[in-house]
């Protein structure tokens, strides 16, 4: 009995351990496949990517999109959820992209990691309770500073709220001065980025 217990722990952990790689494989592919297809108001790659190693980098389990358009971003933000054990909300105002959206998840594999909704994010961020620890802003960049302020209280200490477009235009310019000076966060743009990532961490 006790060699058959040892046995089934042993499957138990060899299912554990084969499960996240073939998610990874399928997640590549994924991308790979549809590298230059990210056309609709999506980040490019390299953003995905930094947006990823952010949440994994510092184990972040409770994520907040602004902006889902068709999923590019969100599958690095899921992905990075699938290897913290986290789960994200994305929130999307246009129904076709929304609908896009969820077919590109599952197809990633990725929908179980993900609440995508439906609606204007001016009142659902708002309704959010949060808590959240890890925040990404890229819906109308007009907004951003009201995004900014609705979600700061609902960020986790040491959680980080991350802004697109900083440094293209299309972000005022008001809006990046305003959360570089909020002395409760450390603020950085990540210039890796051809549209600039204002990334804040919450002290």
């Amino acid at each position: 009995m006790k060699n058959i217990t040892l046995l089934l722990l042993l499957m138990a952990s060899i299912r554990l351990i084969a499960q996240p790689a073939e998610l990874d494989k399928k997640v590549e592919n994924f991308l790979k496949e549809h590298r230059s297809e990210w056309h609709d108001l999506n980040v490019p790659f390299i953003d995905g990517q930094t947006l990823h190693d952010i949440i994994v980098k510092n184990h972040y389990t409770s994520a907040l999109e602004i902006g889902t358009s068709t999923g590019h971003s969100t599958i690095w933000l899921a992905w990075a959820m699938s290897k913290t054990g986290g789960k994200i909300i994305t929130v999307e105002r246009n129904k076709k992209r929304h609908e896009q959206a969820i077919k590109n998840l599952t197809e990633a594999g990725l929908i179980s990691y993900v609440d995508a909704r439906l609606g204007d994010a001016h009142e659902i961020v708002k309704q959010l309770p949060g808590p959240f620890d890890f925040v990404f802003s890229d819906a109308d960049k007009d907004w951003y500073q009201q995004y900014f302020i609705d979600v700061k209280p609902k960020l986790k200490k040491e959680g980080c709220f991350a802004a697109h477009n900083v440094t293209d235009g299309n972000v005022p310019e008001s809006y990046v001065e305003f959360v570089n000076a909020d002395l409760d966060f450390t603020t950085h743009i990540d210039r890796k980025s051809r549209s600039g990532i204002q990334i804040s961490y919450k002290k």
